[in-house]
């Protein structure tokens, strides 16, 4: 046990010994929702360790408007993209949200919110001011968040070296992981990494399909490449992503499934947990009304409008109703529906401490929406789950979390008041459930290094060896006929094609000579 601290110390003390000085480093965010959280803690972390930080984020964006903003300790340079485009945005995104849970027009809706990223990146690069701002910044490292790929485009503009956030689990994009599609699923495939023959049919189809979908995305960002890059200089968004020094992935061991990790992968999943805080008084009084029944925790994260799920919010009110625990529900007043009365058990809140209460002693089950942060605070403090996914990684999210028994999930479409209710006393009186989140949780606290460290010890080993090459494979340099070993096949091919041509050649000569000598013998 003394060894392990003494390691936890050395690894939290030794890249600032070694790091002479503070680098200046850049990172984006041009999205709201848990994607600005996520970036905003990394600049945080950052800066905290002793690096001058500066975040390029968009103003105005809606999906950031409902979050409690707080004093930076790391510079914010904003900047507002057009008002025609904002409205276009929003309307796009909106749209995306709630039309999310149609698997047919999820790509579709998917496609028109790239669009609209793009327009938002070309007007980006065409802002003089903001441009040469960043490059008179002279920054050492630039953070780039994979979900917009004009992250990449501004990095590469710059020409900075750069390492990428995936804000989601592995598969939402290819960076060059080994690829085993025998154990390793597809995004949207909805499989485990055990999978029987027609799963593993299923598995290479998709693998097909979603390479088709990836080539799509990145292709509408051509235009854009054409005209802010000069010709012979032109990047291609896929070479980029290999470009990469680092890969950080908001995941863990404990969620994921085990597969094949390159050097220059990083898991920092937990990166949003803080020393937890005692909850307000409000809600101590509230949760102390049910005793030794607990409390639920109800939140779908930063980005579903419940307002827009009417139906939805009265199913989950009259399951609710159905519990003997305490409910606390981040639910606006000004979503909920005129017509329908909150349940006795249920405290509605425009905004909670989520960290904090699922740290509580009292808590029983957390119902979530499936994002990756909010799985990750769970996970941290063990508390069992039941999803209620909607769109984009969210159902790929919670066929982890069923698999590893930390919960269970629902269907949007399918979700009433009575199933709704099942599954979470199911969960609650279950305590296969807890024990298996808790069980995940001492898999993540258990680590040599926090997140935190993690992240901040890789950033500054690259900055002291300038850069990581030395931990990224040749593969990234080999034309694909030469990493699938296509050439070696066809020589082999080859080889034995004419070998096998050479032995009929030989047999028929042989044959000619044995029947030339026969016709002799007998005359």
């Amino acid at each position: 046990m003394a060894g392990r601290w003494v390691l936890l110390l050395v690894g939290s003390l030794l890249p600032g010994i070694l790091l002479s000085e503070a680098a200046e480093i850049l990172t984006m965010s041009t999205l709201g929702g848990s994607h600005y959280l996520l970036m905003g803690r990394v600049a945080e972390i950052l800066q905290d360790h002793g690096h001058h930080v500066t975040m390029l984020r968009q103003g105005g964006n809606s999906l950031i408007s409902d979050f409690k903003e707080e004093e930076k300790s790391y510079q914010v340079i904003s900047w507002f993209p057009p008002e025609d485009y904002q409205k276009e945005f929003e309307k796009v995104s909106s749209l995306f949200v709630e039309e999310g849970y149609n698997e047919r027009k999820m790509f579709q809706n998917y496609l028109k919110l790239v669009e609209q990223l793009g327009f938002q990146c070309s007007h980006l690069l065409n802002r003089r001011d903001i441009m040469d701002s960043l490059k008179n910044k002279n920054f050492d490292l630039v953070i780039v968040e994979s979900f917009d790929y004009c992250h990449f485009l501004i990095a590469e503009k710059l020409g900075k070296p750069f390492v990428s956030i995936l804000p989601t689990t592995f598969g939402t994009v290819h960076f060059g992981l080994p690829n085993s599609l025998s154990y390793v699923p597809v995004f949207h495939s909805s499989l485990t990494d055990h999978m029987d023959f027609w799963g593993r049919v299923k598995n290479f189809l998709t693998f097909f399909t979603f390479s088709r979908r990836q080539w799509q995305v990145q292709s509408m960002y051509d235009n854009i490449i054409k005209e802010h890059f000069p010709e012979g200089s032109r990047p291609v968004l896929s070479q980029l992503l290999l470009k990469a020094e680092l890969w950080f992935v908001n995941s863990d061991f404990a969620f994921d499934f085990a597969r094949p990790l390159l050097p220059n992968t990083v898991y920092v999943g937990g990166l949003m947990a803080k020393p937890t805080k005692p909850v307000p008084q409000d809600l101590e009084n509230f949760i102390a009304r049910f005793g030794d029944s607990g409390f639920v925790l109800v939140a779908m994260g930063s980005v579903v409008n419940m307002n827009t799920l009417q139906e939805v919010l009265k199913e989950m009110n009259s399951a609710f109703a159905h519990l003997r625990q305490g409910v606390i529900w981040k639910c606006k007043h000004s979503h909920w529906p005129k017509d329908v009365n909150v349940s006795t058990n249920v405290k509605l809140m425009d905004w909670l401490p989520q960290s904090d209460l699922l740290a509580h002693p009292s808590i029983r089950l957390f119902v979530t929406h499936g994002g990756q942060n909010s799985i990750m605070e769970a996970i941290q403090h063990g508390v069992p789950m039941v999803g209620i996914p909607v769109f984009g990684d969210q159902p790929e999210n919670m066929v982890r979390v069923e698999t590893k028994k930390f919960g269970v999930s629902i269907n949007l479409k399918e979700l009433k008041a009575e199933t709704l209710a099942l599954k979470m006393e199911q969960v609650i009186e279950d305590e296969r459930y807890k024990s298996a989140a808790v069980a995940a949780s001492v898999i993540t606290r258990s680590h040599p290094l926090t997140p935190a460290q993690r992240l901040v010890g890789w950033i500054d080993h690259i900055l002291q060896t300038g850069g990581a090459a030395h931990l990224k494979p040749y593969a990234f340099q080999q034309p694909w006929h030469e990493q699938y070993l296509l050439d070696v096949l066809l020589f082999l091919l080859g080889l034995t094609l004419g070998a096998v041509w050479l032995c009929g050649k030989l047999l028929r000569v042989v044959s000619r000579w044995l029947c030339g000598a026969r016709k002799l013998k007998e005359t």
